[in-house]
């Protein structure tokens, strides 16, 4: 259980406490544009125009705004070139790269278990 792996750790990083740093951060990268950001990013560098059209249905709006967090937590680098127009390529960080580990393990579930998922939806919704 999460408790007993966190008792020696500080308070902020305790996902219990609202207050607490750590649950800042999950809630800050457990959303569906950040994860699908880092999958699209993986390796690569990626400008902005690229990185939406792989994460369909962002909206400009929504990038922008996921990537100025991810870029906040230390996640995803930006770097502009002094070009007319600017160009701007986004690229993971080495923290980034470490998530997109467990986000490639997240997408790993939901293709193992659409079907099962989907069977349940059913079942429920019936």
């Amino acid at each position: 259980m999460v408790t007993k792996q966190l008792r020696d750790l500080p308070e902020n990083a305790d996902l219990r406490r609202a207050d607490s740093l750590a649950r800042e951060i999950f809630s800050d990268v457990a959303n569906k544009w950040a994860l699908l950001i880092i999958e699209a990013l993986g390796e690569r560098t990626l400008r902005f125009s690229e990185l939406r059209d792989e994460v369909e249905g962002v909206s400009h709006k929504m990038l922008t705004q996921n990537l100025r967090m991810l870029e906040r937590n230390g996640l995803v680098d930006r770097t502009v070139y002094p070009t007319v127009p600017p160009k701007v390529e986004y690229t993971l960080t080495e923290p980034g790269r470490a998530l997109r580990a467990t986000v490639d393990a997240i997408c790993g579930w939901t293709h193992r278990y659409l079907g099962d998922i989907e069977a349940a939806r059913g079942r429920f919704d019936d």
